[in-house]
């Protein structure tokens, strides 16, 4: 029930010690704010992390050629090692883990491509039909590139939704020819990516573009996913790939720059442990914040104990129950912390709020988890009624006798 004199009590005791009560209301704001936005800065950090490795496959492997630093077998360091079509086959042929596979040919620098009368520069790409899981890339219309494609050296193409909107904007690029360096390609498909810098690029079949670029079947990387492993299975199948690929380019298997390798599966299990560790610091922080606010509720609610003592006495000479004067000074350090604490919660939810639409490299649309802030404010409410729970006892054991003759 509602009880307006004891409103009424608690506000004039609050408007004797306005300092001090609001030294201390402003410590369990700080804590409770700082959790807020240390937490909303954690989510930050983790959704930069995520949006990283969003696309590109998690259980992926990349290999890409490079020189010994070894001798071997007689022969000296610094031998170039080098990727050919026969590589991609041996890899796709002779490991049971490997699941999705692509090769990379890279071809340097932009291309100018036309259409009609306009003339762009992009990025040319070329690829086998499994980049499309490798690097989690949406079809938005049309259809990818496919085996078909590879064995009949098809001079096709699937470009990023940017290029089609700056190429062809409302038209149909389904269907439709782009020159690329003088050369024809039939448009079969677009494609969406969460990168925009993605979405600038052109893909075309692998076999094509080393045809018509290069003339031999080399390639710049393999890529390959494996099928439902651990981390520890992953990392076994690639020191296995290592140890074939020694053995097939004659290269010591401790030579690490002979072929460079980089595991997404344990780089994505390594961050995902950093933003554990750092998320588990932001709880550390944020909790020894709210403690240190709690205590200094508890501390002034001795001093306005000890300030009260005489009325407390003439209250229970009168009658008041010990009960009575518990939940009398219990409400005021619940009010308190109370008040404090929701403030703060929605101070930091508004600058996390305020910071949503940032998106960069290392920090990306913070935010805050509601039921876990309001699950922390209802903790700091129940150690705001615990922290004025000693003070109140010692109020309610006071004598009436004594407390009367004191000061």
């Amino acid at each position: 029930m509602f009880d307006l004199d004891k409103w009424a009590e608690i506000f004039e005791s609050i408007n004797r010690h306005k300092l001090r009560t609001a030294l201390t209301a402003f410590g369990v704001f700080w804590g409770i704010f700082m959790l807020v936005l240390l937490m909303g800065a954690g989510n930050g950090l983790f959704n930069s992390i995520k949006h990283e490795f969003s696309d590109v496959a998690t259980n992926s492997i990349w290999l890409s050629p490079g020189r010994t630093s070894l001798p071997h077998n007689g022969l000296n360091k610094g031998r170039r090692i080098r990727f050919d079509n026969s590589d991609y086959d041996f890899l796709k042929d002779h490991f049971e883990g490997v699941d999705e596979i692509t090769g990379r040919f890279f071809i340097s620098g932009d291309r100018k491509v036309k259409y009609k009368d306009k003339s762009l520069a992009y990025s040319i790409n070329s690829i086998h039909p499994a980049f499309k899981t490798m690097e989690n890339i949406t079809v938005t219309q049309g259809r990818f590139i496919t085996d078909k494609d590879l064995h009949t050296y098809n001079k096709v193409c699937i470009i990023g939704d940017i290029v089609k909107k700056n190429l062809f904007e409302d038209e149909d690029a389904i269907g439709k020819q782009i020159i690329v360096d003088d050369i024809a390609y039939t448009v079969v498909g677009t494609f969406y990516d969460i990168d925009d810098w993605v979405m600038k690029n052109i893909y075309i079949p692998i076999t094509t573009a080393q045809r018509v670029y290069s003339g031999n079947q080399r390639l710049n990387r393999i890529m390959f996913t494996t099928k439902g492993m651990s981390v520890s299975e992953v990392t076994q199948i690639e020191d296995q790939v290592y140890a074939a690929f020694a053995a097939r380019k004659n290269f010591s298997v401790k030579d690490r720059r002979a072929i460079w390798s980089e595991n997404n599966a344990k780089d994505y299990e390594e961050f995902a442990g950093l933003m554990l560790a750092i998320q588990g610091i932001i709880w550390m922080v944020g909790i020894f914040s709210m403690i240190a606010g709690v205590i200094g509720v508890s501390n002034i609610m001795l001093i306005i104990v000890k300030d009260r003592t005489r009325e407390i006495g003439i209250r229970k000479s009168l009658g008041a129950t010990p009960w009575s004067i518990i939940m009398m000074i219990l409400q005021e350090s619940i009010f308190i912390t109370a008040l404090a604490g929701f403030v703060g919660v929605a101070f930091g939810i508004l600058i996390i709020g305020s910071l949503s639409g940032i998106k960069s490299d290392f920090f990306r649309t913070p935010h805050v988890d509601l039921s876990v802030v309001l699950i922390a404010t209802l903790v700091l409410v129940l150690s705001g009624a615990l922290a004025g729970l000693i003070p109140a006892i010692k109020a309610a054991r006071i004598n009436p006798v004594i407390a009367m003759k004191s000061d």
